[in-house]
């Protein structure tokens, strides 16, 4: 009887624990631990970062991370099975959709910076790109200046487009500025002759270049106007959910998985086209995944060269 009842004892001990650990869950963990479901924020056109394929599935390597992400979740909340739900999102909407609970994280080619930051949070960083033009080459656009006068295009809700109208007052370009709700209309533009050049993110400018009918017609200006890095988009103040999403790209950064993710998706023929992108993986962002970091703050993801490095030891 003894023994039955200290066994009795500990079975309760061990449920009212279990009980604890649940009742002690909030935010998105909550949310889908109740609901079995977590919801992706994806995109349609941001190749090779989140896109529709010919067979309308949406794929791409902020997909892969999120899945990744999707499976350190459905492990932290104990769930035989996990329902992912993809809700097409646009520049312009992503973050509303995070903030109101539609979707839980957005997997797309999303900027962090600071100002973003008083909105949402971000895991950490996944890629390290820049703002550039792009232009057919008969226009002779080498650089922003060269666009005084002329019609530009960018995504509604991007960083781009708000950087874009800064620098037009400030320079005194007298630029039109267009806006475009996705990157494959604002291509569109440039290829019709609406306008002159599209203003965007290099990866994404390179990878419209290259599955157009005439990839050759187009160039992207050297100079870089800003430095963007691309993060996953969670809710702000969310910290149970934020360290299991942290926690599980962090793992996959320190591995030599991503090195496979990233050849997938930048270094091999990717669908529908079979284009290969063929961009190595940048010193910044060899940096990154050595020591991740979620930081708005363009300046964290400088590289001082090796001859800088010495000089200044002297």
């Amino acid at each position: 009887m003894k023994l039955s009842k200290s066994i009795a004892i500990l079975v309760s001990a061990g449920v009212m624990i279990a009980a604890a650990h649940a009742e002690d869950l909030t935010g998105t963990l909550k949310k889908v631990k109740d609901s079995g479901t977590l919801t992706l924020g994806v995109r349609d056109s941001s190749i090779p970062f989140s896109y529709l394929d010919d067979k309308q599935s949406y794929q791409g390597y902020s997909i892969d991370l999120c899945m990744k992400a999707a499976t350190a979740v459905q492990k932290k909340l104990g769930l035989t099975a996990l329902n992912i739900k993809m809700v097409p999102v646009t520049s312009a909407t992503r973050i509303p959709l995070i903030a109101n609970g539609t979707i839980d994280m957005s997997c797309g080619s999303a900027t962090n910076n600071l100002e973003r930051q008083k909105q949402v949070s971000f895991a950490p960083t996944m890629f390290v790109t820049a703002n550039r033009l792009l232009a057919k080459k008969s226009s002779n656009i080498k650089s922003l200046n060269d666009m005084k006068g002329k019609t530009i295009v960018s995504t509604s809700g991007t960083s781009n487009l708000k950087q874009i109208t800064e620098l037009n007052g400030e320079r005194h370009l007298d630029m039109k500025i267009l806006t475009a709700k996705d990157h494959a209309e604002a291509f569109l533009m440039v290829e019709t002759g609406r306008a002159v050049a599209f203003a965007m993110d290099d990866i994404l400018l390179a990878s419209l270049a290259a599955s157009s009918k005439a990839p050759a017609d187009y160039t992207i200006t050297a100079d870089a106007l800003s430095v963007e890095p691309y993060g996953i988009i969670l809710r702000r103040d969310d910290p149970q959910f934020k360290k299991v999403v942290d926690d599980a790209l962090a793992a996959v950064y320190q591995s030599d998985e991503i090195n496979h993710i990233y050849s997938k998706w930048f270094l091999s023929p990717i669908p529908p086209k079979g284009i290969n992108l063929n961009v190595p993986i940048s010193a910044e962002l060899k940096k990154v995944f050595a020591h991740p970091t979620d930081s708005g703050d363009p300046a964290v993801y400088a590289v001082v060269p090796a001859a800088q490095k010495e000089s200044t030891k002297k």
